[in-house]
């Protein structure tokens, strides 16, 4: 496989919002693909995507399906890939999985190429992409940490509904026509389809993404806390999460307020680290009312950082608003990268 020009690639969950991404990435990255395998439930199972002008059918994905696949490209629940990562690897593939089944594995890389690149070299055939949420917020704490260090992380996000799928948005769009036509919004998905209580998203905010934990945090909150502290390699470092759904559709935007390591740092110090790291961009300029927002980060593949400002009573203390894509870096463009990565450092091979 070193020696490969051209790799066969598998994409599992091509029928979904992430999985549809990651196919229309892949085409417009020119990703150096001999053969793709398009794979699905067997509900989704036949249907036809288009890619480079050639249809193709949607396969139902079983441990057969990896037979001579170089890289397999995960978004189909982390029940599926706990079941079919590990046939994949048997059969030679390489999976980037993009759900949380293996994130927090010991022995598994959880990567984002502009942080962690260099931990994709040790992986053993499973790589996991981090969450949407985590990926944007440690893309922007990076060049803060390798230039100031970092004592704490607190974080309140703003999270787009297309974070809990297809459903969830289309769910935002009726309840949005209920509300102005003065009807009775029904709330069936958010905040979590599977938990007992469902409340309407439209003109409204709800303070849990996923399930509740017993310390009374939410997995998406504890994902946030323990994949930061390993993709930065940081065990040790404070990290705090309130996560909150709000009704728009697409990107996340996220408060960070963080606590440097070094004395008299100023926000000059912080633009000069953020301005032109890798994948960040910084919008930042209150005189012209200059910050990213949900809207102008959609479809776009960088990380956005505005509103930095000291914190008024802690001296080594900052506010920064991080948005991006959750669909985008967030999922899809963050899991095609690792591939890229892998391949132009031939760390392809286990």
């Amino acid at each position: 496989m070193a020696n490969k020009t051209v790799y066969n690639v598998a994409v599992v969950g091509a029928t979904g919002a992430v999985g549809e991404k990651i196919i229309q990435i892949l085409q417009d990255k020119k990703f150096p693909i001999d053969k793709i395998k398009l794979l699905s439930s067997k509900r989704s199972a036949g249907k036809k995507i288009m890619f480079h002008n050639q249809e193709i059918t949607v396969e139902e994905a079983t441990p057969e399906s990896f037979a001579g696949v170089d890289i397999a490209l995960f978004s189909a629940g982390g029940s599926v890939s706990k079941k079919l990562a590990p046939e994949a690897v048997k059969h030679g593939a390489v999976v980037i999985d993009n759900t949380s089944a293996f994130r927090m594995t010991e022995g598994v890389p959880l990567v984002v190429p502009e942080v962690n690149e260099i931990d994709l070299k040790s992986h053993n055939g499973i790589i996991a992409n981090p969450n949407c949420s985590t990926i944007q917020m440690v893309a922007a704490l990076k060049p803060i940490q390798e230039a100031y260090g970092l004592n704490r992380v607190i974080v309140s996000t703003y999270q787009a509904v297309s974070g809990s799928g297809i459903e969830a948005c289309n769910e935002l769009e009726n309840q949005s026509k209920q509300y102005l036509d003065n009807q009775e919004m029904t709330a069936e998905i958010l905040p979590v389809k599977g938990d007992k209580n469902h409340y309407p998203i439209a003109f409204n905010a709800l303070p849990q993404i996923d399930v509740f934990q017993d310390n009374g945090y939410t997995f998406e909150e504890m994902k946030m806390i323990n994949e930061t502290k390993k993709i930065m390699h940081a065990p040790e470092l404070p990290v705090a999460a309130t996560c909150v759904r709000l009704p728009f559709f697409t990107s996340h935007a996220e408060s960070v307020y963080v606590e440097v390591d070094k004395a008299d740092v100023t926000v000059a110090d912080l633009w000069k680290a953020l301005d032109g790291a890798d994948g960040v961009v910084l919008e930042d300029d209150p005189s012209t009312q200059t910050y990213p927002t949900p809207l102008s980060a959609s479809n776009k593949e960088e990380v956005f950082v505005g509103r930095v400002r000291k914190d008024l009573d802690t001296a080594n203390g900052f506010h920064l608003w991080v948005v991006s894509d959750n669909l985008m870096k967030g999922a899809a463009w963050n899991t095609v990268q690792i591939a890229e990565r892998l391949i132009q450092n031939n760390w392809l091979v286990k």
